[in-house]
């Protein structure tokens, strides 16, 4: 159990890496260009990481499996991260991050409306509590994102299109969860649902012209590559490998709130490495986003 825990609070640090490296990304090269390198290096990985944990590739799925991972990457890798990597850019990594932590709140409730799973009192005070934090912070305004030069529209922008990531991040995990049923690899389940986000980025690339665009920005921007590589590594390789561990050796409960820790780490990290200046107002807010997430998945 304490080896799933250290995983656990492991992969909330290379989360909170990969935004970074995104961030700084995506401020380069603008988020389409990002999102499409990364689902590209993230589909390598993750086939990689099936022959190291010698899990057969999911070529033998099944039709209905593949509908709702390709369905579930489509509005969760497509849509949902076109808005997180434009909210990376506009708010920063924190912010964007405060508001990912929206989707296990969000994804509660589509289970409730979509699968009929019933909301006790608990889960509801949980809901309630990681949106006050949540809408605390956002409240603050520009000084929240310690963005000074922000335009208030592009601030409120990036907040709904951080709203958006969490929304898409629990749709696309409502979407595939028929998929996963019966024992079916959470791992062989994400090669999927990348590989169909990759092919239906890259397709629409090239219907507009943009693919051979999107080479030479990267092949102009070297060491933007490295950051995308590092994101890549940090997030769908050893995030995803070391997220699928914790939960197979600790408490699902325990393993997804302290999986759910990025805004918090990423406090320190916006204040010493993006210079960012944000008082009690932002900690408290995000202590209780946080706590809410916890409550969600604790009781």
């Amino acid at each position: 159990m304490l080896l799933g825990q250290l995983a656990a609070l492991t992969t909330s640090f290379l989360f909170s890496t990969t935004s970074t490296f995104f961030t700084l990304a995506g401020r380069k090269v603008g988020s389409m260009v990002l999102n499409r390198a990364r689902l590209v290096t993230a589909v390598i990985l993750v086939t990689l990481a099936h022959f190291l944990l010698r899990i057969p590739l999911p070529f033998q799925a099944g039709a209905q499996r593949w509908f709702w991972l390709a369905f579930s990457g489509l509005v969760g890798l497509v849509l949902g991260d076109a808005f997180l990597y434009q909210a990376f850019i506009w708010i920063g990594p924190r912010l964007t991050m405060l508001m990912m932590a929206l989707h296990p709140a969000i994804a509660t409730l589509l289970a409730w409306i979509f699968l009929g799973e019933a909301l006790s009192p608990v889960q509801i005070f949980g809901v309630a509590l990681t949106l006050s934090g949540i809408a605390w912070v956002v409240a603050d305004g520009n000084h929240a994102s310690n963005r000074t030069d922000l335009p208030r529209k592009q601030y409120l922008l990036g907040i709904l299109y951080g709203l958006g990531a969490a929304t898409g991040q629990a749709a696309g995990l409502i979407a595939a969860k028929p998929a996963l049923e019966g024992g079916f690899p959470a791992l062989s389940g994400t090669l999927i649902r990348m590989s169909t986000a990759a092919v239906i980025l890259w397709g629409y690339a090239l219907l507009r012209g943009q693919a051979g665009a999107t080479l030479r920005v990267l092949g102009a921007h070297p060491p933007i590559m490295r950051l995308i590589l590092a994101g890549s590594i940090t997030g769908p390789f050893l995030g995803v490998t070391l997220s699928l561990f914790a939960v197979q050796n600790a408490p699902v409960g325990i393993a997804s709130t302290l999986m759910a820790l990025p805004p918090v780490i990423l406090l320190p990290i916006g204040y010493f490495f993006f210079k960012e200046r944000f008082g009690w107002r932002a900690v408290t807010g995000t202590l209780l986003a946080v706590a809410g997430v916890g409550i969600l998945f604790l009781i």
